[in-house]
């Protein structure tokens, strides 16, 4: 039998036969039937919006949608071709070079990336990079014997590790605390004269608390009244750099802080763009050494760019304009205080069964807006967090567990990231979940609990195949 247009989706070709998985297909099909096919594989995916390990956005607006579609043939890196795009672009650094503090936000440098991976790793090169300069005005050569630069942090999204791995720079990451968050002593403890920065993260990845950028940036103001060296901080703000102007606007973490000579954050977290757009914004021109910058025609001129991608999509950055004109500092004060609002809702109720030991508990002051909890030292509980996890993903909640970095391995974590688009009824929901999926196991414990290697974890960690001598990782 031969396809004819009036065929049955699922009685023609390609629904009939086993779709392509290792060969490139040698004929066309129907686009109809083609889509049909690919859409229903997908269905096999998680709900994005049930996701509540995913630091993404995944509700935006009609508007958005549209403004996504309109700009799907657009390259952003063509600036010439499409001039408006790369102005609204430059619109967006102004905005966030105001929002974070820049001394001069009309005359800094800033760039959208991808991602804040790609955001982070561009700060780290400017910071490698005046260190070389640096060492240059003090007449230290760069040939043969000049040492590897290091960069000091506490536990990290990988994205360092690969910076430090791919850049050759040494990552001296501090193991985490009984606080969970990097100490001011834990920075000097590895600092020496080759250190290109401190990464303090406003919103770390395993458990949401904000790094306290102040005291670290006070105690290396100590170091160089001491010594004379003088270390920069890099603000790793992929998470909180959208929430903590709007909900702890007295909190001081930004360029109010001299040391502070560059931050990265993410548009397509709680900067609610679609996935694909972060940004990188330096303090002041000069912390972006002219060395890592190209020109390329803009408008019968020159516009200086730096990123490691060349082709990429324009959209994402169309969106974030949008949502920065849309909202502006009223709504998005409003869309992340009910996130928290939210958030803090989750905790107290978790903190209510009386079950865990919160660690997070959603506060503005304290973290993004995530709840995080852990089972209390003791526990007697027949089951673990990787088998309650387990059991809420039947219902189509994905809650991550996972275990805590050096030096708190031990503990094994939960975690929900409260964003745009969870609201208090859908809490609710998540709540009964919670606690018939308690009652369950209480009832019916698992003959054997997961292990940490068998729960499915979500907290990002991938591990090097080939380990650093330098660091271990």
């Amino acid at each position: 039998m031969t396809d004819d247009a009036l065929d049955d989706t699922f009685s023609g070709s390609p629904l009939t036969r086993r779709s392509p998985k290792t060969r490139f297909p040698l004929h066309e099909q129907e686009p109809r039937d083609t889509y049909q096919l690919v859409h229903d594989e997908l269905m096999l995916d998680g709900v994005a919006r049930m996701n509540l390990a995913t630091f993404c956005t995944t509700w935006v607006e009609p508007e958005v949608r549209a403004l996504m579609a309109e700009s799907l043939d657009k390259n952003i890196v063509d600036k010439d071709e499409y001039p408006q795009t790369a102005e609204l672009e430059t619109r967006c650094v102004r905005m966030l070079a105001d929002l974070f503090h820049s001394p001069d936000p009309t005359s800094t440098r800033g760039t959208s990336t991808t991602g804040s991976s790609e955001a982070a790793m561009l700060a780290g090169l400017a910071a490698k990079w005046r260190w070389k300069a640096r060492r240059a005005s003090a007449g230290q050569g760069a040939g043969a014997g000049t040492p590897t630069p290091n960069i000091v942090s506490g536990p990290v999204q990988v994205c360092w590790e690969k910076f430090a791995r791919y850049f050759d720079v040494e990552l001296r990451q501090a193991p985490m605390p009984e606080g969970f968050t990097l100490t001011p002593e834990q920075a000097l403890e590895r600092i020496d004269e080759n250190t290109i920065a401190v990464v303090v993260t406003l919103g770390q990845t395993f458990t949401g608390l904000f790094e306290d950028v102040a005291a670290i940036s006070a105690a290396l103001d100590d170091l160089e009244a001491r010594t004379g060296q003088s270390v920069d901080i890099h603000v790793d703000a992929a998470s909180g750099g959208f929430v903590a102007p709007f909900c702890a606007s007295d909190l001081v973490w930004d360029f109010r802080l001299p040391r502070v000579k560059s931050i990265n954050a993410s548009g397509h977290k709680t900067g609610l763009a679609p996935i694909g757009v972060g940004w990188v914004i330096w303090r002041e021109a000069a912390d972006l050494p002219d060395e890592l910058v190209f020109d390329v025609n803009y408008l019968g001129g020159s516009l200086p760019t730096f990123g490691l991608n060349f082709s990429r999509p324009g959209g994402q950055v169309i969106a974030s304009y949008y949502d920065f004109v849309r909202l502006g500092r009223e709504g998005y004060t409003k869309v992340q205080s009910e996130t928290y609002a939210v958030a803090k809702h989750l905790a107290r109720e978790i903190a209510a069964l009386g079950r865990f030991a919160i660690v997070h508990d959603g506060s503005a002051r304290r973290g993004i807006p995530a709840v995080t909890w852990s089972m209390p030292q003791g526990d007697t509980s027949p089951f673990t967090l990787f088998d309650l996890a387990e059991e809420l993903r039947t219902r189509g909640w994905l809650v991550p567990a996972y275990t805590l970095p050096a030096d708190q391995q031990q503990t094994a974590v939960q975690r929900i990231i409260v964003r745009h688009g969870l609201s208090l009824d859908l809490a609710d929901l998540l709540l009964d979940d919670l606690r018939r999926a308690l009652e369950k196991l209480d009832d019916r414990p698992p003959s054997r609990s997961l292990t940490p290697a068998e729960g499915r974890s979500f907290d990002h960690t991938a591990i090097a195949r080939v380990a650093d001598a330098r660091s271990g990782s």
